[in-house]
């Protein structure tokens, strides 16, 4: 019995270090906010990320431009309707890139963009 409890403690530390990896996409430092509202991650929004040298990623993949990652999202939706955009731009590179972006989604009439931000009492 001891063994199992060992090897089932162990594929859980496993699952809690890779999950947030996978559903979190690509790793950007976000700007801060007070009183954003926080939304639970449940695994059904298509997170799209612009580091801070303005590379797009839609999970893990890079994109080569706005237009790909259009194509892509649509793809995505057209599969899960349910599905939400999840953007997250670094608080390193202006606005102009994803307003951009919203602007292309919205222009395909997708139109369920949350915007990620990190709130401003949080501490590193």
């Amino acid at each position: 019995m001891t063994p199992l409890v060992d090897v089932v403690l162990v594929l859980l530390i496993i699952f809690m270090v890779v999950t947030p990896l996978i559903a979190s996409g690509v790793a950007v430092d976000l700007p801060r906010t007070e009183h954003h509202a926080k939304k639970a991650d449940d695994g059904k929004d298509i997170i799209i990320s612009v580091t801070a040298d303005e590379r797009l990623y839609m999970g893990l993949r890079r994109l080569a431009n706005i237009e790909e990652l259009v194509a892509a999202v649509r793809a995505e939706k057209r599969t899960s309707p349910e599905k939400t955009v999840f953007l997250k731009g670094d608080q390193q590179i202006s606005y102009g890139p994803i307003r951009r972006i919203m602007e292309a989604l919205h222009d395909v009439s997708i139109d369920d963009i949350i915007l990620g931000t990190e709130d401003l009492t949080e501490k590193r």
